[in-house]
């Protein structure tokens, strides 16, 4: 095995263990409340020491990172294969269509519900789109041939960052009893905010 295998395969149980302790932090989270759920609780879970644990989130409530950039990282992914030519709704429809969207996990829907009434667990999401932010600043800046930190990619970014963000919630709200419409109804949301984010201001 060379060296950027082995580092390759410990990228992978980092990114995996960090999962396990998203999901197993979820879990506890839903079923005895975010302040009643120790990092400890969250730890022995997962099988893993405290400080393992610690190591890898600085918060208990940070734990949920991991499947709080699920969707982000989708994408961000997606839009690198974005082709030149078509509009940016025109590509995330053509996307919906093919069903090509990542899974909506109980635990992720269960988690985007939370962040709606824990300050806590707020922070965490927002976090996840702050950090989305310049990614997409630079995608869209590719595109347009225009630098990063022009004001109007900023705004674009963020409109695009935004939409995504509503999307996520607005799904996790309106179909928290409906699993079987989960692929349908993302798409719709989906569609839906980015056709907002598409008209601009219209006030």
């Amino acid at each position: 095995m060379t060296g950027n295998e082995r580092l390759s395969l410990v990228a992978r149980r980092k990114a995996a263990l960090r999962l396990e302790i998203a999901c197993a932090a979820v879990r506890l989270f839903t079923e005895q409340g975010v302040s009643a759920t120790t990092g400890e609780q969250i730890a022995q879970a997962v099988g893993v020491s405290s400080r393992t644990m610690w190591r890898h989130f600085p918060t208990k409530e940070s734990c949920v990172l991991p499947l709080l950039t699920a969707g982000l990282d989708f994408a961000v992914d997606r839009l690198r294969d974005w082709p030149a030519g078509m509009s940016l709704l025109d590509f995330f429809a053509e996307t919906c269509r093919k069903g090509d969207l990542p899974a909506a996990t109980p635990e992720i829907l269960d988690l985007i519900r939370m962040t709606a009434t824990d300050p806590a667990l707020r922070a965490v999401w927002l976090q996840a789109h702050d950090e989305a932010l310049p990614v997409l600043c630079g995608l869209l800046a590719r595109r347009s041939g225009a630098a990063a930190d022009d004001l109007r990619v900023i705004v674009h970014a963020a409109t695009l960052n935004g939409a995504l963000r509503a999307a996520a919630e607005d799904f996790a709200r309106r179909y928290t009893d409906r699993p079987e419409a989960v692929d349908s109804a993302l798409a719709s949301c989906l569609e839906a905010a980015l056709r907002a984010a598409s008209e601009g201001l219209p006030y």
